[in-house]
């Protein structure tokens, strides 16, 4: 298991390698970012998006949080970190894209599942549980389908469903409908499968997710 002292030797990796070769890039990144794509993916340690999609420093503005979420645009007092986040991509970068990037194994769509953090305190699970109450819609849409089973076909189905929630919600923010309707910005759905490695692309029109 890795720890911090590891880190550590790779950042020293980092600054002899990664930085030392690419000076110059991070010297216009000094100056400033204009990354294309947003991507929203999930905090699991095993699907960081700057590495499955080999990109460079200042490509990509990303957000992690539990399985890949984004709420629905409400102005109640409180601290929206994701819709701060999404504003500031959309606003003020300009981006074109969102990608939001589900993945195979997730334990957040898996406990929205099985629902076993309900009622749960926070602390204890209780934070959790009411983050993923986003998804309960979609719990909702895979139990009609397929009812009281489950296994790795059922949980995959929610972990795909959970990008749509996600893609349903981006478009209640005022800015992203305006934009997304004048062709300024796109919305993409995606599901990396930690299994095999192979991301799998999403067609609004027909709900089916296909290898990229």
């Amino acid at each position: 298991m890795t720890d911090f002292t590891d880190m550590l030797t790779g950042y020293r990796r980092f600054r002899e390698t990664g930085w030392a070769h690419q000076r110059e890039r991070w010297g216009e990144l000094s100056e400033g970012q204009a990354p294309g794509v947003m991507v929203i993916a999930c905090s699991d340690s095993r699907v960081d998006p700057a590495q499955i999609f080999d990109t460079s420093p200042g490509q990509i503005f990303v957000v992690r949080n539990v399985a890949a979420l984004v709420p629905p645009f409400e102005t109640a007092p409180g601290h929206h970190g994701v819709s701060a986040a999404l504003e500031f991509a959309v606003q003020v970068l300009n981006v074109g894209e969102i990608v939001v990037m589900g993945h195979g194994k997730c334990g957040g769509c898996k406990a929205a599942l099985s629902q076993e953090l309900k009622d749960a305190p926070p602390g204890e699970g209780g934070f959790i549980a009411n983050w993923i109450e986003m998804l309960d819609g979609a719990r909702e849409t895979v139990v009609a389908r397929f009812g009281d089973q489950r296994g790795r076909e059922v949980e995959r189905a929610m972990e795909q469903e959970g990008v749509k929630v996600s893609l349903d919600n981006l478009r209640t923010f005022p800015c992203v409908r305006a934009k997304e309707r004048k062709g300024e910005l796109k919305l993409i759905g995606s599901f990396f499968a930690i299994s095999d490695g192979q991301l799998h692309l999403l067609d609004e029109d027909t709900g089916v997710f296909s290898p990229a």
